[in-house]
């Protein structure tokens, strides 16, 4: 009995030993992995190096301010027209000196790219689409898209059509003024500008305004939702592990995008239907359609990653 009473204390022992063990190893890995990312964002940076723009902080500094991100930037260059903040593996340029704004957009433009770090980030919404390209495609797509708007049919449809959503939006406007109500002011513009954008682009009324379309409330639902987890990823270290895993917000992205992919695909399908009833549509989706097989096109361009 007495040698019974022994091996279960000894047993008892044996597992509370392997759970401190096990509890020190984490939490020494954890200090480790964390002392080790320090490290790799501040050394080697030329923090003191007054040929360099000054350093503010760091990129996960704006952790704090994620919720007014815009009014942080805006304070900090009040104070620096071009300031750093440092990350891991690169350092972040911010800048507000008309002279760079210059230079980079304009007179060196083909030397800044989005960079390897931005299209990782955004590729899984946009694809090989013209905000996430550089280069060849980027000046082939332009070329494509400024083609497109530059038709006086197209031209004169699009300003009808921007002056009838910016009368709508004066409307939904008087009648939160009237009913003395709070309003979102970004939301409502966002709605305007989807409205307005998708009937130039694919010919179609999404509603957003007026709130009648229930496939185009869940797509704009989608689309707002896709890009704040998007924007997320900047500040998110571990947002490949959880795309990998499929968890959190990054599987919450991951059907929105599914979303996005089937509505547009199913305007593309409409708007070819049409093309070959001969039925009339001023859109930039049906001269394309005219030209190309703009389905596979859109396939090709969207990447919704898988892993």
């Amino acid at each position: 009995m007495q040698y019974t009473v022994s091996l279960v204390l000894v047993s008892k022992m044996d597992f509370l030993y392997i759970i401190f063990i096990s509890i020190a190893t984490t939490l020494i890995l954890i200090i480790l992995a964390f002392i080790s990312l320090i490290l790799k964002t501040f050394i080697g940076k030329s923090i003191k190096n007054p040929q360099h723009a000054p350093v503010v902080g760091t990129v996960f500094d704006q952790l704090f301010y994620f919720s007014k991100l815009h009014d942080y930037h805006t304070e900090v260059a009040l104070k620096h027209l071009t300031f750093r903040l440092l990350a891991p593996d690169h350092s972040e340029l911010y800048t507000t000196d008309t002279r760079n704004i210059e230079y980079i957009l304009k007179t060196n433009f083909d030397n800044y790219s989005k960079g390897e770090s931005n299209k990782d980030i955004i590729a899984d919404l946009f694809g090989d689409g013209i905000f996430a390209v550089d280069g060849v495609m980027w000046k082939q797509q332009r070329k494509l898209a400024s083609f497109e708007f530059s038709t006086r049919v197209l031209r004169d449809f699009s300003c009808s059509v921007f002056r009838k959503n910016a009368v709508k939006l004066v409307g939904v406007v008087s009648k939160f003024s009237e009913a003395n109500k709070d309003f979102d002011v970004q939301n409502l513009l966002m709605q305007s500008a989807l409205d307005s954008i998708f009937k130039v682009g694919f010919g179609v009324d999404l509603n957003c305004l007026e709130g009648s379309s229930k496939e185009g409330s869940a797509f704009i639902k989608a689309f707002d939702d896709s890009n704040a987890f998007t924007y997320w990823r900047y500040v998110d270290p571990i947002w490949k592990l959880k795309r990998f895993l499929n968890i959190g917000c990054e599987a919450s992205l991951r059907n929105n995008i599914r979303l996005i992919n089937d509505f547009v695909l199913n305007l593309i399908s409409k708007r070819r239907e049409q093309l070959e009833t001969n039925q009339h549509c001023v859109s930039c989706i049906s001269s394309l359609l005219a030209v190309a097989d703009l389905e596979n096109l859109y396939m090709g361009n969207i990447s919704c990653k898988k892993g």
